[in-house]
């Protein structure tokens, strides 16, 4: 890696921990500064502004998550009902330590800015296509009955999306949001009414 990426690199991560501790409007870019013994310009250097530099980290935060629910998706091939208990768990765990990215997807404060717009509609679509991919999976193997796999992932994203507040402001403990979990799971498997086999 060229000395430019890693500096630039670690501006990334600094003005990250910031972000994450202070929110977007209270961290300056003295505080980035600061924090990493450098005078303003020479994060100038890299970065444009604050909102650039809130970008990058939201982008690299965003490379995270894919990478880790990708690696779920991996080891669980065989059993889909399975594969979707641990990707639904592994992204309401990372709500928390991938802070910007959540909050970048939750905040009224933020819509202002333009790469905001595309960074929502985007991942919107990819949770949406992979949960698809995962409940088509299992369509095939004779798991789910499902009419509309498109409009079921829709529908699993919004219960996650009912659990992500509570949790990205720390008011659920792990065995909360397991018992949650849960419920929710047993929704989607089981459904809500009685079957009657006539």
């Amino acid at each position: 890696m060229a000395n430019q990426d890693i500096v630039r690199d670690s501006i990334v991560q600094s003005a990250r921990d910031l972000f994450s501790r202070f929110g977007f409007r209270k961290t300056t870019m003295d505080d980035i500064a600061l924090s990493m013994r450098k005078g303003k310009s020479s994060i100038y250097y890299y970065f444009k502004s604050k909102e650039d530099i809130f970008e990058a980290v939201v982008d690299s935060e965003a490379s995270e998550l894919k990478s880790r629910l990708k690696e779920v998706l991996r080891k669980n091939t065989d059993d889909p009902k399975e594969q979707l208990r641990q990707y639904i768990a592994e992204r309401l765990k990372l709500v928390q330590q991938l802070a910007n990215f959540y909050n970048a997807l939750r905040s009224d404060y933020l819509s202002h800015l333009e790469f905001i717009t595309h960074v929502r509609e985007r991942y919107s679509n990819e949770e949406i296509h992979t949960l698809e991919v995962i409940l088509k999976v299992g369509i095939r193997k004779g798991v789910y009955q499902i009419n509309d796999p498109r409009i079921a992932s829709v529908a699993i994203v919004t219960a996650m999306q009912g659990m992500e507040n509570p949790i990205f402001l720390g008011k659920l403990q792990d065995l909360e949001i397991g018992i949650r979990l849960d419920a929710i799971l047993d929704i989607i498997f089981h459904g809500i009414t009685t079957r009657n086999d006539h």
